[in-house]
């Protein structure tokens, strides 16, 4: 079994990478939008190989991989 964190295109994601998202993506339970082409930098790898953590200001917000490319 693969548990390796993978982005949207098979390339392999660590801790403190930078990732550009690939759409828009509405954050639940807020009026954030995050735009297509933002750059998340330092993210931290979950429990998940499907999913990320990443601050953005104040708030940390749990991403999906199949939304993200390696920046």
């Amino acid at each position: 079994m693969d548990d390796e964190t993978k982005d949207s295109n098979g390339a392999a994601l660590k801790d403190g990478d930078s990732v550009q998202l690939i759409r828009d993506l509405k954050v639940k339970n807020s009026s954030l939008n995050l735009k297509r082409g933002s750059v998340m930098k330092n993210i931290r790898l979950t429990h998940d190989p499907e999913e990320i953590e990443v601050r953005d200001g104040k708030s940390t917000l749990v991403l999906k991989t199949c939304y993200l490319k390696k920046a």
